[in-house]
C-alpha cells in the first residue's frame, strides 16, 4: 500500500505544490491547514509519516510536535523557514526525525521521507497477520483461512489487509480510499463493491472465516 502522509502546512501554494509531488512520488497525502486539523488527521487516520511546519497559524508546531510525541512515536519531518540553529535544534531534541528549511528541492523532500521511513522500520517487523483464522501475507501478498487460500484482486487484497491489521477497528470509505486507493475523491460506491466481493469469497470458504461488518453511519470492520 501507498505509504499515507500528514502533511500539515498553512502555505496553501507550498502545501498543493508539495502534496502534488508527492502524490507523483507515490505517497497518499492528507493535508491540514493548522494544528487543530493537524491533530484530528493525526488521530482518526492510521499515518505512517508526518511533514510539519513549524508556523500554524492556531499554535506552535514545537507544541504540536511536543504533544504527539508524548503518546506516539511517528515518524515527523519538520519543514520550516526557520533555519537558525537555535530553531533546528529545538525540533530535534522535542522528537522530530529530520528538519528542512524553506525553501528546499521536493526531490531532496521525497528523499528524506524515504530515509525517515527507512529508519523508522522495525527490523523484525512481521509479514504475516492473524486474525482469527485469517491469516494475510504480506511478504507473498496472500491471505488464507484455515489453509484455503484466497483468489484476491490486487484492490482486494489491500483491503483485507487493512482491515486485518486492526480488528475491530471501524474505518470509513473515505479512510480506505485514501490509503488504499491514494484519494478520497472516488465514489464511495468503490469500497462497496470491493467489500461486497471480499464477503463473498470469505463467505464461500469451507470453513468458517471473519466477517467483514458494516457499522452503519461510520464505515467496515472485521470481526475475527
Amino acid at each position: 500500500m501507498r505509504p499515507h502522509l500528514a502533511l500539515i502546512e498553512d502555505e496553501p501554494d507550498f502545501a498543493l505544490m508539495c502534496r502534488s509531488y508527492l502524490e507523483r512520488a507515490g505517497f497518499t497525502v492528507t493535508w491540514a491547514m493548522d494544528a487543530r486539523a493537524g491533530k484530528s488527521v493525526l488521530h482518526e487516520s492510521r499515518v505512517d509519516l508526518a511533514i510539519l511546519d513549524l508556523g500554524l497559524p492556531d499554535g506552535s508546531g514545537l507544541e504540536l510536535l511536543r504533544a504527539l510525541r508524548s503518546t506516539s512515536r511517528l515518524p515527523v519531518i519538520v519543514v520550516s523557514g526557520r533555519g537558525a540553529e537555535t530553531d533546528r535544534v529545538a525540533g530535534l531534541e522535542i522528537g522530530a526525525d529530520d528538519y528542512l528549511v524553506k525553501p528546499f528541492s521536493q526531490r531532496e523532500l521525497v528523499a528524506r521521507i524515504h530515509a525517515v521511513l527507512r529508519r523508522s522500520r522495525p527490523p523484525d517487523e512481521p509479514t504475516v497477520i492473524q486474525a482469527g483464522s485469517l491469516l494475510v501475507d504480506t511478504a507473498a501478498r496472500q491471505a488464507s483461512v484455515d489453509g484455503t487460500v484466497l483468489t484476491l484482486r490486487p484492490k482486494e487484497f489491500a483491503l483485507l489487509e487493512m482491515l486485518a491489521a486492526a480488528p475491530g477497528r471501524v474505518f470509513s470509505a473515505e479512510q480506505l480510499l485514501e490509503r488504499i486507493w491514494g484519494s478520497s475523491w472516488q465514489q464511495s460506491a468503490t469500497v462497496v463493491e470491493h467489500v461486497y466481493r471480499l464477503r463473498g469469497k470469505l463467505a464461500g470458504l469451507p470453513a468458517p472465516a471473519p466477517r467483514i461488518t458494516t457499522v452503519r453511519g461510520f464505515g467496515y470492520r472485521l470481526d475475527p
